[in-house]
């Protein structure tokens, strides 16, 4: 791949930036913008550090997982587990062979929009994020950006293809989010959500509700959901699509064991990759929602994730969730 070493650049209005840091009295008009940008990134990377784990300062409080470097190596890990529960696909919309422009939306580490790039070379492939944890060597059809995406979308150009993945327990108001896409979308073009509904669940009766990890996940989503963000909306992409004004649009739902239990070779490996996920991330899922919106001391916290981990372990318990793709198409006469 072509290397564009590059860090993440930002639009008007994207940084709250500390006054203190920058005087507009200086007569210097380069000292003014090295200040400025020294402001920009300082607060960009100011980051807030809760219970030993790194988080967003952009934003600070809209987003309840961590930024540091094992939440980024466990995303990286659940974008290879994705593909490979989807059949080493990284869309499912048919956006043609030379799409021109497409926008990834919380890009988190990059790497779908990267992978992208190279899959796609006649495409420009813009990524955004709260955070700039993107690699600075990517290729040189891509880069990233800093924003909120619940903020209005200041974009001037329509895109041939918007990406919007993994954005569970991150998004206030979906119906609005998917009402920017179609606006940001040429028509024809296509647009793709793909998330979870982390409920978790057995087919057997293996999964009740006396277990750690039942007690657990409910607790969890239920957070979520009292913080104003949908820990579930993986099985309503469909229909808010469809509600924004997209045509024709499909969904595909996908089976997560969480564990290598499934007599199926896929399965099993699937549920081998999403458990090593969900040890990854457990600690980062619960901390913030758990200290702070529900009050617990991060040592009740760690006991339960102690025995969580146990239930996740065990062989007996055959739980799953589910992952949902939907895409649909911008109409061609609006």
């Amino acid at each position: 791949m072509t290397a564009n070493p590059q860090t993440a650049p930002a639009r008007d209005n994207f940084i709250e930036a500390d006054p203190d840091l920058y005087d507009a009295s200086d007569s210097s008009l380069g000292d003014d913008v090295s200040k400025y940008t020294a402001s920009m990134t300082s607060s960009i990377e100011r980051y807030p550090v809760e219970n030993g784990r790194r988080y967003h300062a952009f934003k600070d409080g809209n987003y309840v997982l961590p930024n540091d470097e094992s939440e980024l190596d466990r995303l990286d890990l659940t974008h290879q587990m994705l593909r490979i529960t989807m059949g080493n696909k990284l869309h499912f919309a048919p956006i043609g062979e030379k799409p021109e422009k497409m926008l990834d939306i919380g890009t988190g580490t990059g790497i779908w929009a990267i992978e992208m790039g190279d899959d796609y070379p006649s495409a420009e492939i813009i990524g955004t994020d709260l955070s700039p944890t993107q690699p600075s060597w990517v290729p040189a059809n891509v880069k990233f950006e800093i924003d909120d995406a619940e903020e209005p979308w200041t974009f001037q150009e329509k895109f041939d293809f918007v990406h919007v993945r993994y954005l569970v327990a991150a998004i206030a108001d979906w119906p609005k989010l998917m009402r920017q896409a179609l606006e940001h979308t040429k028509p024809g073009g296509w647009a793709e959500f793909q998330d979870f509904d982390v409920t978790y669940y057995s087919e057997d009766g293996s999964l009740k509700e006396e277990h750690d990890v039942s007690k657990w996940i409910t607790t969890l989503i239920n957070a979520a959901n009292g913080f104003g963000r949908d820990a579930c909306p993986g099985s309503k992409l469909e229909g808010w699509m469809k509600d924004a004004g997209f045509a024709g649009v499909q969904n595909e739902k996908f089976r997560l064991p969480i564990g290598p239990w499934a007599k199926d070779k896929h399965l099993k490996t699937v549920g081998a990759w999403n458990l090593a996920q969900i040890e990854a991330g457990i600690e980062g899922f619960t901390l913030r929602l758990f200290t702070q919106f529900l009050g617990w001391k991060p040592e009740e916290v760690q006991v339960l994730l102690a025995n969580v981990r146990k239930d996740l372990r065990d062989p007996r318990i055959h739980a799953q969730f589910d992952f949902h793709v939907a895409y649909g198409q911008k109409p061609k006469v609006a």
